[in-house]
């Protein structure tokens, strides 16, 4: 019986094998460091390039001006501009990322750089840094390449701009399944102090609440509102391949219109272009551009008073997520007999102002230019006046419920 276990395919009609010494499995000899590196970030940058220009051809198959090669030079420009790398179209500027498509690209890089790690089995301090930079420079001088490459006649974009927005990114992402791939993540958690180290989740469990509600807000206008939404599909026209165009337009800018709720969340507001201003206070936009995701935009005027009912209870709802996130990390925590509801509080606020520079990273990220003239401003123009009332309602109720939960396990 012992036998028959011990025998791979004995059990599934495979071949039998004799008796004997276990044999080692075969192992692939890890690859130098920043070779690694470059193949990683090589297969990212192929991968987001393959899939813009994919959908750029769809749209010119669909079309009935333009080559392909332009198509091509469409797709690499809008991956470009998923770096935040400012496209110069017959004078005016476009740097609007659409951060669905750089959500992708940041998940392609986070994988590439776990993949990194994986086949250079880099573990010592010097080689993680040398793999990091190794992979952010590649994937940055890839993108300046494909700038240069595209820029021609009236589309110009900067081969800086492109270099710096490719590699911060790859750092970033990269560096990060790097860590986590490699281990050296778990190592920096542990040597972290307890305090930050549940602060960081909380701060994450506040951040997305914070999107949540204005995800909620901004599909339950667009629900209402949906006769605007067919409305600007009939007056488009695109038919189904440009419908399918549109349909991932409108995926890559979902994010940006969800940020730009969290202004409106946060009592500022946002502005889809100069002059225009959409917050709980009043709205004053005019026409806008035909894109079915604007549809959810309020009318000019007066606003209920629910939205600013929303403006007070969002943040407070959001902190007081981060609170129980928090102080149920800290209870579970062998110290925590030693710490008062103060500790507790503190832990709160702290997670608090973490969200709130995550939020303001965020918000910063999803604005820009969209144009010429009156398109040339787009997002949440306050984004430090709206970061810092989130961060400061979100402060309180952290503080009040991680306070209130160390006081109600101590009674």
């Amino acid at each position: 019986m012992s036998d028959m276990l011990s025998r791979p395919g004995a059990r599934d009609g495979g071949s039998h094998q004799a008796p004997g010494p276990a044999q080692p499995a075969p192992t692939v000899p890890p690859r130098p460091v920043v070779v690694a590196a470059v193949v990683g970030a090589g297969a990212c940058l192929l991968a987001g390039l393959l899939a813009c220009a994919a959908v750029a051809v769809v749209g010119w198959l669909a079309a009935t001006f333009g080559g392909a090669s332009g198509a091509v030079r469409a797709g690499a420009s809008v991956w470009l501009l998923a770096h935040k790398a400012g496209v110069g179209l017959n004078g005016a500027t476009i740097s609007v990322a659409p951060l669905g498509l750089t959500a992708f690209v940041a998940w392609c890089l986070y994988r590439g750089g776990r993949f990194t790690a994986r086949i250079s089995a880099a573990d010592r301090t010097k080689d993680l840094v040398t793999a990091a930079g190794a992979f952010a420079a590649t994937y940055g001088l890839g993108a300046l390449i494909i700038a240069l490459l595209t820029s021609e006649g009236a589309l110009k974009i900067s081969p800086l701009s492109a270099f710096l927005g490719a590699a911060s990114l790859a750092l970033v992402a990269g560096t990060a399944g790097i860590l986590v791939e490699s281990g050296a993540a778990a190592d920096i958690a542990d040597a972290t102090p307890t305090g930050l180290r549940d602060a960081v989740p909380a701060a994450a469990a506040a951040v997305l609440t914070v999107l949540g509600f204005a995800s909620l807000l901004y599909a339950v206008l667009l629900a209402i509102r949906f006769s605007r939404v067919t409305a600007m599909l009939d007056l488009l026209d695109t038919g189904v391949v440009g419908s399918v165009v549109l349909f991932a337009i409108c995926l890559g800018l979902l994010p940006n219109v969800v940020l730009y709720f969290v202004g409106f969340l946060a009592g500022p507001g946002f502005q889809l272009g100069i002059g225009t201003s959409i917050a709980p206070t009043g709205v004053d936009v005019g026409n806008l551009p035909a894109l079915p995701l604007l549809a959810a935009v309020p009318g000019d005027g007066g606003t209920p008073t629910y939205f600013l009912v929303l403006t007070a209870v969002v943040p407070l709802v959001a902190g007081a997520v981060a609170g129980l996130v928090v102080g149920r990390r800290g209870l579970a925590a062998p110290e925590s007999f030693a710490l008062g509801w103060d500790a507790f509080a503190l832990r709160g606020a702290m997670s608090a102002l973490l969200a709130a520079v995550g939020l303001l990273v965020l918000m910063l990220l999803a604005g820009g230019s969209a144009g010429p003239g009156r398109m040339a401003d787009f997002g949440v123009g306050s984004a430090l006046p709206a970061a810092g009332l989130l961060g400061a309602g979100m402060a309180i109720g952290a503080a009040a419920a991680a306070g209130a939960l160390k006081i109600r396990k101590s009674s």
